[in-house]
């Protein structure tokens, strides 16, 4: 069985899922306004230089220090009510077709994301595909956010998920294919036979030339109940195809 693996932010859609959700979380009293500029600041800094481990880290605990003692079912039901009009208007068309393209070969696909569960669980469900990797927040007795992290989706430990999947359910990794826009994901597209870097940042167009993976762009939205409608600029599954091909048989001859 083969796979697909998507990175979510900047990759399936056009920023942040943290971020755009902020304004929702300050209407409800859970964000005070100074943090969500901080938010929309930092996002901004990611857009344009991309993250490394460090950075990374540092909104981890952020984010941490922020959610905790916010009620789990609250934020549940936020995201639950808020999806349709925030985050699914920021899915690329690109993306979107290349995931109907997978599903239809009859690869499973799965979004592996460094947000947390409550927010890339229901993304999942609303594109209608197999499951997600997510961080997971500690929850305690009482349905609230203990300010700890349970399991952290960055970096090497995406890797580590997909392969623990991938026994689980029979996944095929050297036939799968991965897609992401951040070096921090090398991890991650090196798990797979078929890595392609999506909107890449400066230091994964480096990697990326480094070895020879494809490099796409993304940049139409659509919402995910448009997707009967959505025709993007190039046959996106075309270019997959084809890019796959010549990549197996660059490595092929240099074998």
């Amino acid at each position: 069985m083969r796979a697909a693996f998507f990175d979510l932010d900047k990759t399936v859609i056009a920023k942040s899922s943290l971020v755009a959700l902020g304004p929702e979380f300050h209407a409800r009293g859970l964000l005070r306004k100074r943090t969500l500029i901080w938010g929309v600041l930092s996002q901004m800094l990611f857009l344009r230089f991309g993250a490394d481990d460090d950075k990374l880290t540092k909104i981890r605990e952020s984010v941490l220090k922020v959610t905790k003692g916010w009620d789990h079912n609250e934020v549940r039901a936020l995201v639950a009510e808020t999806i349709n009009e925030v985050i699914e208007p920021l899915i690329y068309a690109e993306a979107l077709e290349l995931i109907d393209h997978h599903l239809g070969q009859g690869d499973e696909v799965w979004l592996v994301s460094m947000s947390p569960a409550e927010i890339v669980e229901p993304f999942a469900e609303l594109l209608g595909i197999t499951g997600a990797i997510s961080s997971r927040s500690k929850i305690d007795e009482f349905g609230k956010f203990t300010g700890e992290m349970e399991f952290f989706a960055q970096g090497a430990n995406k890797a580590v998920a997909m392969r623990e999947l991938a026994e689980k359910r029979g996944i095929d990794l050297e036939a799968s294919f991965a897609y992401s826009d951040s070096e921090t994901d090398v991890p991650m597209l090196q798990a797979v036979g078929h890595a392609f870097a999506v909107n890449p940042d400066r230091q994964l167009t480096k990697v990326a030339h480094d070895n020879d993976w494809p490099i796409l762009s993304f940049s139409h939205p659509v919402r995910a109940h448009d997707r009967a409608r959505s025709h993007t600029p190039f046959l996106i599954s075309a270019v997959i195809i084809g890019a796959a091909a010549v990549v197996g048989r660059s490595r092929y001859h240099r074998n």
